[in-house]
């Protein structure tokens, strides 16, 4: 047996480790021991998702462009097999097995109570595997179509993609993550097999697994199975997306649908790209405490909205920050789209450069205890990891960025990123 020697993070405050190495292949393995839990859970994911429609492997002259959608197709087809489903091979084991599709993100992962070494084989075996014809290609385009048109039938989320059509000129992520109808009939086998060769590489992959487990054991299974696959080193993955310009597209966009009370959204679109690790952590973090100063459910603003009925439960607000794109959306049914609108707009002018630092200290207790909760539950453990992981960030680190954000970083912040120039709204009407 291979004699492991592996690396450890520790968080004093919470009192939590994370061991972790990176195998010879590339493929970064981390472990989080959850003394007494009997369920475990692990995700394998990679840094690719719906955006990634543009790239070149580094010493290629051409760049490759692939048809929107490709990334959330190729998700789909990992799950088939020559013989038996992927779904019934882990249901064998009492196991649950799902995956999804981000931006810029696709992420595979199991939740089981018992066979836990057998469910992790599955899963690193049938993502590393990729069975595919041109018939079972073309079979799965009826299937997304499907999924498609649903996704068109809800009103929510349709609020939400027309929000970014409006924020974003050119972005691909003013695109829905599964393409259009159009866009996955031009997606054929050797589209698939390209962007799975290069993105499925294990260096551009991370696997996390959290539970009661001796972390050795873990990753002695993990080098096992890696060992019998191989894998040539990956060059470097070129990403290309286009230039963003960093006015708003329009301001508003109006539609309607089946709904029994109108769907607002307001969007804010980030100014200041580029940035990753604890720059960009700290950015979301002092977002994340304006959001909640501004119009979360503590707030004078939000409690004077719900009382007045113009939003109610539905009310969500959220911030979205990556390396080259980033926004605010903020909204949910209301009673009346244009009475909230002004109500939000003149609510967050009237705050500019009036936050307290009372303020700001009650929301840094709420972000710390949204932080410690995380830790009771193992998929918010691993799903955080992951998506700050692809963005250089530690979770671990989050303690103590938040702790170093003061008023006046929050003000700037404010100034930049809530500048009315660069907001936009989508409506959708009743019928």
């Amino acid at each position: 047996m291979k004699q492991v020697m592996l690396k450890k993070m520790h968080d004093p405050v919470i009192d939590e480790t994370i061991y972790f190495d990176v195998l010879e292949n590339g493929l970064p393995v981390y472990i989080m021991p959850k003394v007494g839990f009997k369920q475990k859970y692990a995700a394998f994911a990679t840094n690719y998702g719906s955006i990634d429609n543009r790239f070149r492997v580094a010493g290629e002259k051409n760049i490759v462009t692939v048809p929107n959608g490709i990334a959330h197709f190729l998700e789909h087809k990992m799950f088939e097999d020559e013989d038996v489903n992927v779904f019934d091979k882990f249901a064998y084991y009492g196991a649950n097995v799902n995956a999804y599709t981000t931006y810029t993100t696709t992420s595979y992962f199991f939740d089981t109570c018992d066979n836990f070494a057998e469910c992790l084989e599955l899963l690193l075996d049938f993502v590393q595997y990729l069975y595919l014809t041109d018939e079972t290609v073309e079979k799965e385009k009826g299937i997304i179509a499907q999924e498609i048109l649903m996704y068109e039938d809800d009103p929510d989320w349709m609020a939400y993609l027309n929000l970014l059509k409006a924020l974003f000129h050119v972005h691909p992520v003013r695109e829905d993550i599964a393409g259009t109808i159009e866009s996955i009939s031009q997606i054929n086998r050797e589209l698939i097999l390209k962007c799975y060769n290069i993105f499925y590489h294990p260096s551009n992959m991370i696997l996390f697994v959290v539970g009661d487990l001796d972390p050795e054991w873990v990753f002695e299974l993990v080098y096992e199975n890696q060992i019998k696959k191989d894998y040539t080193i990956q060059p470097f993955i070129e990403r290309f997306y286009p230039n963003e310009p960093k006015t708003i597209f329009k301001k508003r966009v109006e539609s309607s649908m089946p709904v029994s009370r109108p769907i607002y959204k307001l969007g804010f679109k980030e100014q200041k790209t580029g940035e990753d690790g604890n720059l960009l952590l700290k950015k979301e973090l002092a977002t994340n405490m304006l959001l909640e100063i501004l119009v979360g459910k503590g707030s004078e603003l939000y409690q004077k909205l719900y009382a007045s009925g113009l939003i109610d439960d539905s009310f969500s607000i959220s911030y979205s920050g990556e390396r080259d794109h980033g926004m605010t959306v903020l909204g949910g049914q209301t009673s009346d789209p244009e009475r909230l609108h002004a109500a939000l707009i003149e609510g967050i002018q009237a705050k500019m450069g009036q936050i307290k630092e009372e303020e700001l200290e009650r929301v840094r207790k709420r972000l710390i205890g949204d932080y410690i909760t995380i830790f009771d539950s193992l998929s918010s453990i691993v799903q955080n990891f992951i998506a700050y992981h692809f963005r250089n960030m530690n979770l671990f680190h989050e303690l103590k960025i938040l702790n170093e954000i003061t008023l006046d970083y929050l003000e700037e912040r404010f100034e930049e990123h809530f500048n009315l120039a660069n907001h936009a709204v989508s409506i959708i009407y009743p019928l």
